[in-house]
């Protein structure tokens, strides 16, 4: 019910002619324990980190303290929410569903346009479908195409939750997306700086505590750029840095491949190391979730 959102259109005819096979429960199977891995292993632990500097104070928060907090929200909220979209694609395809993809690696993109059209792919289709072609999308005079996107825009973040951060957060990102006219060279750094400031938004319903962690981020309380907190935050979630950030680019998905290709003429091997793969990330997550209570999707609530 959080994503992706399907539609009548996509699965009426699988209603009536989806076939099951031993070969696509496999591949859900696959799939959900790809998203399992990705909840429990890289968006819990990111959440760790971003909880422990949440609980901060900001006046004393160093700057750099503040971003990392930040990145790691940014982080979790995509493999939360992307984890959440996989197990139920992978649940669907083991009962002979297919949806429809819910992100394309969102933050690789190299402008707010295509960030949104890379996340929470299902939304954005929605939206499109039901409110911006009904109020005449851009075949419109300018005046209606600015009008249109701030109504999308206002009304995808009340979507989000009746709060005013919620509609603060739609109508910054519209304002951004009829902004946009930066050289390409800058967009992907420029993109990722004004969505990481959009989930500040997204992330604090007491308004007052986002503005005071957004001071934070700029150093306005006269707070230094770093400390031996700093330091040690970084140094203890150097290895899970890294792994966030190449696991929301294509990179794995390329490494993969590019294995799969070689052994492309030994099929027992590539199985076997794919099988071997997917159980380990398998094992992995059930390790962790032995050491948890309580795992709950971001994105549910929303």
């Amino acid at each position: 019910i959080a994503g992706p959102i399907v539609q009548y259109k996509t699965i009426d005819e699988q209603l009536r002619t989806r076939k099951e096979t031993a070969e696509q429960f496999a591949e859900g199977v696959h799939r959900f324990m790809v998203g399992l891995g990705k909840k429990v292993l890289l968006a819990n632990n990111a959440g760790v980190l971003w909880d422990s500097i949440r609980a901060m104070t900001c006046t004393e928060l160093p700057v750099l303290t503040a971003w990392v907090g930040l990145a790691a929200y940014t982080f979790q909220l995509y493999f939360d929410f992307s984890a959440y979209s996989d197990m139920a694609i992978g649940l669907g395809k083991m009962f002979g569903f297919h949806f429809l993809e819910n992100f394309n690696y969102p933050y690789i993109s190299k402008s707010i346009t295509e960030f949104w059209r890379r996340w929470h792919i299902s939304l954005g289709t929605w939206f499109r479908d039901y409110v911006y072609i009904p109020l005449g999308g851009n075949r419109v005079k300018s005046r209606k195409h600015v009008r249109n996107i701030l109504v999308v825009w206002l009304l995808t973040g009340i979507w989000h939750g009746a709060s005013w951060n919620f509609v603060a957060w739609g109508v910054y990102y519209g304002i951004l997306l009829l902004l946009e006219k930066l050289p390409a060279v800058f967009r992907h750094i420029y993109c990722m700086f004004f969505v990481m400031l959009g989930w500040n938004l997204f992330v604090f319903e007491d308004f007052g505590s986002g503005v005071a962690y957004l001071k934070a981020l700029f150093g306005l309380y006269g707070q230094g750029l770093g400390d031996r907190e700093t330091i040690y935050l970084l140094y203890n979630n150097a290895v899970l840095l890294v792994l966030l950030i190449l696991g929301s680019t294509h990179i794995p998905a390329w490494l993969g491949g590019r294995i799969c290709r070689k052994l492309e003429d030994r099929e027992l091997v590539r199985t076997t190391l794919r099988n071997l793969f997917y159980v380990g990330i398998f094992l992995l997550s059930v390790a962790f979730l032995v050491d948890a209570s309580y795992n709950p999707f971001l994105y549910f609530r929303f």
